[in-house]
């Protein structure tokens, strides 16, 4: 066979166009609140003793500090590409949306009012590691592989989590266990609706 007859060799290309969205979008809103200092996005924050309804949705993308953002972009990058490559933009920014509204309603439940605020991206990172994990069950030894991989890493973050829960050191553990039992609603009712999702 001639060289020019064969197939080349190319890989599938993604654009990640959801997860970059999605970081731009936490950039953004960071960068007008400690960088240009604009004071209105501070009623972004969810207010957990009197929370407008639209502070559920928005402080999923409002951070602390520069290391309170830096992780939670990092985990968004590497595991909300997971899950693009698997459901594509709309299944990304999904979970994303959906994930973090139940860790705020998780958080806002545990600590109605408290005198202080909620804020942050990793209740929604924590259901994107969920569901990164679960998206990819399947009886193929490669995926298998993926999902003992991923799924270790997931597991021991949510046994610390747990661990953490009663500990007072600012963070908001409760969001991300309940951002993250979100995430296996979400696959559980995605697998329910669509047959084709389970164990193949």
């Amino acid at each position: 066979m001639l060289l020019e007859d064969k197939q080349p060799f190319t890989l599938k290309k993604h654009n990640y166009n959801g997860v970059f969205a999605l970081i731009i979008i936490n950039l953004v809103v960071f960068i007008a609140d400690h960088v240009l200092r604009i004071g209105l996005i501070q009623y972004l924050y969810l207010n957990l003793a009197s929370p407008s309804w639209y502070q559920f949705f928005t402080a999923m993308f409002c951070h602390a500090n520069w290391a309170h953002i830096s992780g939670n972009l990092f985990f968004l990058y590497i595991f909300g590409k997971l899950v693009e490559e698997e459901e594509g933009v709309i299944g990304v920014v999904g979970s994303y949306l959906i994930c973090g509204l139940g860790a705020s309603i998780m958080s806002w439940l545990f600590h109605a009012g408290g005198a202080s605020y909620s804020l942050g991206a990793s209740g929604a990172v924590f259901g994107l590691f969920v569901v990164s994990v679960l998206i990819k069950l399947s009886w193929q030894w490669r995926r298998i592989l993926e999902v003992l991989i991923l799924g270790q890493f997931v597991v021991e973050r949510l046994l610390f989590e747990f661990r953490q829960t009663g500990v007072q050191d600012g963070v908001d553990r409760v969001a991300h266990i309940g951002g993250a039992l979100v995430g296996v609603a979400l696959i559980i009712v995605l697998m329910r609706l669509e047959p084709e999702k389970r164990l193949r």
